[in-house]
């Protein structure tokens, strides 16, 4: 099978490791040269470009590039693909992104490895990071279905846990588990920041340790990723935030008014919720 990847870094660099390393062949496509090169010196792909006519030959095309970006490179794809090349992508966000290249590409189906690290580029990319990760497929109606199942069948030679859901019930639950994480830990950090005391802040700088790290990871992320994952799924993303809002006020009461028991019920029912969560 062969495989063409737009967008060489943690994502796309990681599916040419392990496709390549299951006898595909890979093609990429990077904007800079210098990532070809890379690509190229690691393994990654058995061939790249800053070309996209490079794609021609992929059976199945992964567009591993930025929210912004997956329109308008599809648009400019389109031209070299032959009429039954399937095109994917591995974008956070899906009911935006999947009603605007079906209607340049009708064998797209929209693709969500939830899988990840705190690094980015070319050289961030590793083998088996999908391994027991979740990858959402969202497919609409009229989406052929023997794309989705190759796209399917790809998902779990990367060893993915494959869910098939609409685009919408994507959105809603990356929402909770994602998207406003992301923005609660940076509020978070941005919180610290406004104590008035700067003795007090550079205290707390020291004996920061592994809660804080762990809650604010999100939050010191690529500014660029939270933006758009705000712009593209803007009223999940309200609509949990204002939820959140409102549990984070019911806490503020409980806090206020010394109701500890309360709000010792209320960690009780976190404490089991969380529980829930295939962490």
């Amino acid at each position: 099978m062969n495989i063409g990847i737009v967008g060489l870094g943690l994502i796309g660099g990681s599916i040419g490791l392990d496709l390549r390393s299951r006898g595909c062949d890979v093609f990429g496509v990077s904007s800079r040269q210098q990532t070809c090169d890379r690509a190229q010196a690691r393994g990654v792909v058995n061939d790249a470009s800053i070309h996209l006519s490079l794609m021609a030959a992929a059976d199945v095309v992964f567009i591993c590039t930025p929210l912004g970006s997956i329109e308008p490179i599809v648009r400019d794809l389109v031209p070299h693909l032959s009429p039954n090349t399937i095109v994917t992508d591995v974008g956070s966000v899906k009911t935006p992104i999947v009603q605007a290249v079906s209607s340049l590409w009708p064998n797209f189906v929209g693709g969500h490895p939830m899988a990840g690290t705190a690094e980015s580029g070319i050289d961030a990319a590793v083998p088996d990071l999908f391994v027991g990760r979740p990858y959402v497929l969202t497919p609409q109606p009229q989406t052929p279905a023997a794309a989705v199942d190759r796209v399917e069948e790809i998902a779990r030679l990367l060893g993915a846990s494959v869910y098939r859901c609409s685009p919408l019930d994507h959105d809603r639950a990356v929402a909770w588990i994602s998207h406003l994480p992301l923005v609660a830990s940076a509020t978070l950090v941005a919180a610290g920041v406004r104590e008035g005391d700067r003795d007090i802040v550079n205290l707390a700088q020291h004996l920061a340790s592994s809660g804080f790290r762990d809650t604010s990871r999100v939050g010191g992320g690529n500014p660029e990723l939270g933006v758009m994952v705000a712009k593209y799924n803007r009223e999940e993303l309200l609509r949990s935030l204002s939820i959140y809002r409102d549990c984070l006020d019911e806490f503020i009461s409980d806090i206020a008014a010394e109701n500890w028991q309360a709000l010792e019920h209320k960690l009780k029912l976190t404490q089991q919720a969380r529980q829930n969560y295939k962490l």
